[in-house]
C-alpha cells in the first residue's frame, strides 16, 4: 500500500510542475504577441507583474484557507482556473483582455500553488521539512525543463494561439488531478505531538519576534524580483543575442536543470545548517549568476552563467518555508508563510515591468540586471542581521 505522505508529495510536485512550467513558457510567446498584436515588452511584462501582484494578495487568504479547509479544495479550484486562463489567452485581441486574465485566472493559480503545497508538506514531514520542500520544488524544475521546449515546438508547428490553447487545456486537467491527491494529515504524525506548536499570526507580526518576521518579508521583497524577471525575459534576451527560438528555450531548461541541484542540495542542507546560513549561500550563488548575465554575450558562456543562476534560483524557493517554520513553528505557518510570499510578489510585480521598460528604452537588459543585482545584495545584508532561532526545533 502506498504511504499517503508520498501520494501528497506527488500531488504537490505535479502542481509545481504545471504552474511554474506554464509560467516559464509564457516568455516564448512574447515575440509572437509583439509581432501579431504590436504590444511592447513593457506591456507584456506588466501583465506578468500583475499576476505576481495578484499572487501575493491571494497567497495570504490562500494560506489561511488551506489551514482551515485543507489543500484539496483550494488547489482544485485555483488550478482549474489557472488552466482556463491560458485557454482564454489564446483568444485575446485587446490589451485589457490579457491584463484581466493575468490579474484573475493566472494570479489565482500562482497565489495558491506555493503556499498551499509547501505548507501541507511541512505538516506531513515535520522532521524533514527542508528536504521534502526541495523534492516538491524539483517538480518546478522539471516543469521548467520540459514545458518550454514543448511550447516552442507547438508554436513553430501550429502557431501561438493553438499552442497556448493546447497547453491551457492540459494544465487544467493535470492540476485538477494533482489537487485530488492532496490532503492534510488527519492527526499529528506519530511521535510529533507538538506539530502545531509555535506563534500565532498576530504574535509573529507584533510580538517579540516581529523584527524577524518583517526582516524575512523585506528579504523576500528584495530577491524575488530577480526570480520573476530573469526567467520571463531570458529566452527573448537569448534571441536578441542571435539565438534561435528553440535554442533560447533551452536556456530556460538549463535553469530548470540547474535548479534541481539547488533545490535538492539546499533542501537537505537547510535542515542541518539552518535558514540563515542557507539564505546566505543561496544569495551568494544568485549574485554570481546575475553578475555573469551582465558581463556575458557569448552563447556558450551564457549557458554556463545561466546554470549558476539556476542553482541559486532553485535553492531560494526551498529555504523560505522551512525558515518560517524554524522561527515561528507550525501553528500559523500557512498565514505567516503566505504573508512573506506577499511581500516577495510586491517586489516581483515591479521587476518584470522595470526589465521590460529598460529594454524598450535602452535596447539592452544590462541596466535592469544591474538593478536586480544590487537589490539581491541588499537582501544578503539583511540576512546577516537574522538571529539564531530560539525556543523552536525543526520538529515543532
Amino acid at each position: 500500500m502506498v504511504d499517503r505522505r508520498y501520494t501528497v508529495l506527488f500531488g504537490a510536485c505535479l502542481t509545481q510542475f504545471v504552474v511554474i512550467g506554464m509560467l516559464f513558457s509564457f516568455g516564448l510567446f512574447l515575440p509572437s504577441l509583439e509581432a501579431e498584436l504590436g504590444w511592447s515588452r513593457t506591456f507584456l511584462s506588466t501583465c506578468s507583474a500583475l499576476a505576481f501582484f495578484a499572487m501575493g494578495v491571494l497567497a495570504m487568504p490562500g494560506g489561511r484557507l488551506s489551514d482551515a479547509l485543507g489543500p484539496r479544495i483550494v488547489l482544485a479550484c485555483t488550478g482549474t482556473l489557472y488552466g482556463v486562463g491560458f485557454v482564454l489567452m489564446s483568444q485575446v485581441t485587446e490589451q485589457w483582455h490579457l491584463l484581466l486574465i493575468f490579474a484573475t485566472f493566472v494570479g489565482l493559480g500562482l497565489g495558491s500553488h506555493d503556499v498551499v503545497t509547501l505548507s501541507t508538506i511541512a505538516r506531513w514531514f515535520p522532521r524533514r521539512r527542508g528536504t521534502m520542500s526541495g523534492v516538491v520544488k524539483v517538480g518546478t524544475a522539471i516543469g521548467q525543463i520540459a514545458l518550454p521546449p514543448i511550447a516552442a515546438l507547438l508554436i513553430v508547428s501550429f502557431g501561438w494561439r493553438t499552442a497556448i490553447l493546447t497547453l491551457g487545456i492540459a494544465a487544467s486537467v493535470l492540476l485538477l488531478a494533482a489537487a485530488l491527491l492532496m490532503q492534510r494529515p488527519p492527526t499529528p504524525a506519530a511521535g510529533t505531538p507538538n506539530v502545531l506548536k509555535g506563534h500565532s499570526f498576530a504574535e509573529a507580526r507584533r510580538g517579540p519576534s516581529a523584527r524577524i518576521f518583517w526582516t524575512l518579508c523585506a528579504i523576500q521583497f528584495l530577491f524575488f524580483p530577480t526570480l520573476v524577471s530573469v526567467p520571463l525575459h531570458l529566452a527573448v534576451h537569448g534571441m536578441d543575442l542571435g539565438m534561435t527560438q528553440t535554442l533560447a528555450a533551452t536556456l530556460l531548461s538549463v535553469i530548470g536543470a540547474a535548479s534541481i541541484a539547488g533545490r535538492l542540495i539546499m533542501g537537505a542542507l537547510v535542515d542541518r545548517i539552518g535558514g540563515k546560513m542557507a539564505y546566505t549561500i543561496c544569495l551568494l550563488v544568485l549574485l554570481a549568476g546575475l553578475v555573469g548575465l551582465i558581463l556575458t554575450t557569448a552563447h556558450g558562456a551564457l549557458f554556463a552563467v545561466v546554470a549558476i543562476y539556476g542553482f541559486g534560483h532553485g535553492a531560494l524557493f526551498v529555504v523560505v518555508s522551512p525558515t518560517v517554520a524554524e522561527y515561528f513553528g507550525m501553528r500559523a505557518h500557512g498565514a505567516i508563510f503566505g504573508t512573506v510570499l506577499f511581500f516577495g510578489t510586491l517586489g516581483g510585480s515591479v521587476g518584470p515591468i522595470l526589465t521590460g521598460w529598460v529594454f524598450d528604452n535602452f535596447g539592452s537588459y544590462s541596466p535592469a540586471f544591474i538593478t536586480l543585482t544590487l537589490s539581491a545584495a541588499v537582501a544578503l545584508l539583511l540576512v546577516c542581521t537574522l538571529p539564531k532561532p530560539e525556543g523552536l526545533t525543526q520538529g515543532d
